[in-house]
């Protein structure tokens, strides 16, 4: 398998050559999610939207799109004519630019007015995306570039009729907004200019021939950073790293250079890139990536390596640890199941291009990012967007420590002869609550991002969530666990729709790092126990289908619930008649209601 040009660094000519035959081969893809994508204009949208699309159906969703009138942006979001309304968009992106800045400062202007004038003109931007917002969508909107030319020079930079000065406030507003605005995000537009240059980024032919904000080899890199922003919120980020270690971790081979011998540290260049590559690598743990090593190397000479006082990582940063003679691609794959997520959720790192194409060709789905000279490592990564950061819990936080704490639970079940004596051994606690403002940004991330225990597999957005909150036709209850090993955080969510005396059952999602302790029974009975009072009594499951999904296929039987139906893609409706002397069915924690 050839490497994927849509992985940076791309070849834009060779995208825009192959955009439909690109387009074809991606939408022929299993699992595609459907979501609808509306982009408003204050430039030329044209090829930047076949762009987007391909790099949205590269992670797995199959976008619709609407589209704005060229310059309208403003108008169609604040007099919508009912139009964008009924198409109902997922995710709402503002495609503008610099040149849609209508007012700026004059000469003569004081600090003071450039200053209004600055809350002014943010404030149209930011009132035609809480137009968007007012549609239950999250939305995206640009910050600004800086203007291509300079008419007093550097003076633009300070003075308050500067238009660099200006930009530079505009881009400060919209930032404050977007960190107090829920569902309101920000596509780095001057970060791009920066990181290409004004001159190949700000191409002024490509604006006076076409109204792009950029030149159009440039499209791919703004396609692919809303991209980004898309497939996180969607839940599509990756979550995991593979990482090898000679000439990747450090410099040389430490089975033949010996723990003294191999680069790292601050005295060499070399050892410098490596060095920062750790710490780089040590602050993507710290958002909750979850850090692996798979390399070919004796494991007692591997963790020599990390126990130098100049290596920032440390064995204990990593969750699982392979350093042994097996296939890496082998290795892999008992990382994911050990982890219990899924291959593809995994980026592979290693210098070694031969063992870069072997898993490529062997677990498809995993991420492999080309390698060059060590100090490019960290760009390799950060520019392919696996982990944009939309939304950062407490949990998200917490991740690699709860997944050490998962390991030391494995360690005590092994053990016990007996699974159940095991669970009451835990002393676990189960805390469950309905929907709430404090959780709900935890509840959708946990939605969007579940795949293996999500009946339905239904997502909902941050105002859909909200939208719950309280409803008297609804039973909306998350599920929190914690035991004698630590907290593992909010980590099931179940949604009820209540039609009569019945209730269907939207979602029941839960994460894999839970399963098998009875936190879905647990989640059955309060359930159970919600719907009574509401005065349901039947509950109705549902189960469709997915590559992802089939750990549950048989979920609803294993709590009681009846097969009722199954059709020929194995769709199943399953239903439970509500006792009146129903018996919870966990036994083995303390409950508590908060």
């Amino acid at each position: 398998m050839a490497v994927n040009i849509l992985d940076y660094p791309f070849d834009a000519s060779l995208i825009l050559q192959k955009k439909r035959a690109l387009k074809r081969e991606l939408s022929a893809k299993e699992d595609l999610v459907p979501k609808k994508i509306a982009i408003l204009s204050g430039v030329t949208v044209g090829v930047f939207q076949d762009i987007l699309e391909l790099f949205l159906l590269a992670n797995g969703l199959r976008p619709e799109f609407y589209q704005g009138g060229y310059a309208l942006f403003y108008e169609n979001l604040l007099f919508d004519d009912g139009s964008l309304k009924a198409f109902a968009p997922d995710v709402l992106y503002i495609h503008t630019s610099m040149r849609n800045i209508k007012n700026w400062p004059l000469p003569g202007d004081t600090a003071a007015s450039a200053e209004k004038l600055a809350q002014a003109e943010a404030g149209r931007f930011l009132q035609a995306a809480k137009a968007g917002l007012a549609l239950g969508c999250p939305v995206i909107l640009n910050n600004f570039e800086l203007p291509p030319y300079r008419v007093m020079g550097s003076s633009e930079a300070t003075s308050p009729a500067g238009r660099v000065r200006f930009v530079r406030r505009l881009n400060a507003i919209l930032a404050e907004a977007a960190d107090t605005t829920p569902n309101l995000y920000l596509n780095d537009l001057a970060y791009l200019q920066a990181q290409h240059g004004m001159d190949a980024f700000s191409d002024q032919t490509a604006w006076y021939a076409y109204k792009y904000p950029c030149a159009l080899d440039k499209l791919p890199y703004l396609a692919q950073s809303v991209a980004n922003i898309v497939k996180s919120l969607l839940g599509r980020n990756k979550k995991a790293l593979a990482l090898d270690l000679d000439n990747t971790l450090w410099g040389g081979v430490i089975g033949d250079d010996g723990p003294e011998g191999i680069t790292m540290g601050l005295e060499t260049p070399a050892g410098m890139a490596y060095t920062e590559f750790q710490q780089y690598l040590k602050e993507l743990s710290a958002l909750g990536v979850l850090l692996n090593v798979d390399s070919k190397n004796e494991a007692t000479n591997a963790e020599a390596g990390f126990a130098r006082a100049d290596s920032v990582l440390k064995k204990e940063d990593f969750i699982c640890f392979k350093a042994n003679w097996e296939p890496k691609s082998q290795n892999l794959v008992a990382m994911a199941k050990q982890i219990n997520i899924f291959p593809d959720s995994f980026v592979f790192i290693d210098d070694n291009p031969a063992e870069r194409e072997i898993i490529r060709q062997q677990v498809p789905g995993v991420a492999v990012p080309e390698l060059g000279a060590p100090e490019d490592y960290i760009k390799a990564i950060d520019r392919s967007g696996y982990f944009e950061v939309t939304t950062l819990s407490a949990d998200d936080r917490k991740r690699a420590e709860m997944y050490k704490e998962n390991a030391q639970r494995a360690e005590l079940q092994a053990s016990f002869g007996d699974y159940a004596d095991y669970l009451k051994s835990l002393a676990m606690r189960g805390e469950f609550g309905h929907f709430d403002a404090p959780h709900a940004e935890r509840i959708t991330q946990l939605i969007n991002k579940s795949n293996q225990f999500n009946l339905t597999t239904r997502r909902y957005t941050a105002a859909e969530v909200e939208s719950l909150i309280g409803s008297p036709d609804y039973v909306t209850l998350y599920g929190r666990l914690i035991d004698k090993f630590g907290d593992n955080g909010l980590v099931s969510i179940v949604i009820g729709h209540k039609q009569g005396d019945a209730m269907d059952i939207d979602l029941w999602v839960m994460s894999c790092r839970v399963l098998k302790r009875d936190l879905e029974k647990a989640m059955c009975d309060r359930l159970v126990e919600d719907a009574a009072a509401m005065g349901v009594k039947t509950l109705r499951g549902h189960y469709y289908p997915t590559a992802k999904n089939l750990l549950v296929k048989d979920f609803y039987a294993t709590i009681g619930f009846a097969l009722k139906c199954e059709d020929a893609a194995g769709n199943k409706e399953y239903e439970f008649t509500i006792p009146a002397d129903y018996a919870p069915q966990c036994t083995v924690m303390e409950i508590r209601r908060v």
